[in-house]
């Protein structure tokens, strides 16, 4: 007889990864907010007196530079209050996000204990036992929806928590850089290579992949934004998982993966710090491809674009690794 604890253990184990879904009642939500309250008061202050500095009828360059320099802390005190507010509510967004995966996992898990307990005597037997088996298999299935989706939301909150940051300015093309590359006489084949290489990102930004191959795969991947999550699904513009996705983008690149997420972590272990278009992050259940510029694609629900990360609701993080390689 298989004992019901032992089908309900994963089910056990996705709410224990998940924690208790209760934050502290100072958390750093509530610092954020008194933070921003104070700078409001201040921002208020540096308004009156910005009031009357401006009224006293003085017009020397001392006091224009003094105007000039208050108006400068108030638009940046006014920026710190915004932001102080948004990220508190990105965080309040995310706790109840996971709070409500907890309480419906939870559910989950108690509708399946309901079953074997009513079934009672009847597990005992042949049928009772594959009974609970399918029961066991149905609820799960449910369980990893539920998750899934919740990945889809919390994906959602981190990219709205990257777009408060500003992005880090690259330094330009060194002065001469240019010219000293056009006085080779193979600029000409390198540069139309490379551009075979470089990929439009949807923010409007340019990476350039390794090889041919990871450049493709990242293009076909980016094809897939907003096609729904399905569990299993390897089906383009129908529905797709995230090891279908990337197995997917991949073969019609010409390189052949395994089909599950943990199995696709082939090829070079990369770091992060060294991390390319084409590159693969794979978890225990999880894989998302990194299309460059800090960026992954990734079958949630749907598929889109998110900041590259380690972590995966609980998930063993296996590495980086770049399939053509």
């Amino acid at each position: 007889m298989i004992p019901v604890e032992a089908l309900a253990r994963p089910i056990i184990d996705l709410v224990a990864t998940l924690g208790s879904g209760v934050t502290d009642s100072n958390g750093p939500e509530v610092g954020l907010r008194i933070a921003s309250d104070v700078l409001e008061i201040a921002y208020q202050l540096g308004t009156a007196a910005l009031g009357e500095l401006s009224g006293g009828g003085t017009s020397t360059a001392g006091m224009n530079a003094a105007t000039a320099m208050t108006e400068q802390t108030q638009a940046a005190t006014r920026t710190l209050t915004d932001r102080g507010t948004d990220i508190a509510g990105i965080v309040d967004e995310a706790t109840m996000t996971v709070s409500a995966g907890i309480n419906e996992l939870n559910g989950i898990l108690q509708s399946f204990l309901g079953i074997a307990a009513k079934a009672g005597p009847a597990l005992l037997t042949p049928p009772g036992q594959l009974m609970l088996v399918a029961a066991a298999f149905d609820h799960l299935g449910r369980a990893i929806s539920v998750v899934e989706r919740m990945r889809g939301d919390l994906t959602g909150s981190t990219d709205k928590m990257s777009a408060l940051v500003p992005p880090v300015a690259l330094p330009d093309t060194a002065p001469g850089a240019t010219n000293a590359e056009s006085s080779t006489g193979s600029v000409a084949s390198t540069g139309s290579a490379a551009a075979g290489l470089q990929i439009d990102l949807p923010d409007g930004s340019v990476a350039t992949a390794p090889n041919a191959e990871a450049a493709a795969a990242v293009r076909n991947a980016l094809t897939q934004q907003g096609v729904p999550y399905e569990w299993g699904g390897t089906s383009p513009g129908v529905g797709l998982d995230c090891s279908g996705l990337t197995q997917w983008a991949y073969g019609q690149a010409g390189v052949d993966i395994p089909r599950l997420a943990q199995e696709q972590g082939i090829g070079s272990p990369v770091d992060q710090a060294n991390l390319l278009p084409g590159d693969l992050a794979v978890w225990d259940g999880h894989v998302a491809m990194v299309i460059g510029n800090g960026q992954m694609v990734e079958a949630g629900d749907p598929v889109s674009v998110s900041p590259v990360r380690t972590s995966n609701i609980g998930m063993g993080f296996h590495g980086f690794y770049r399939p053509t390689e």
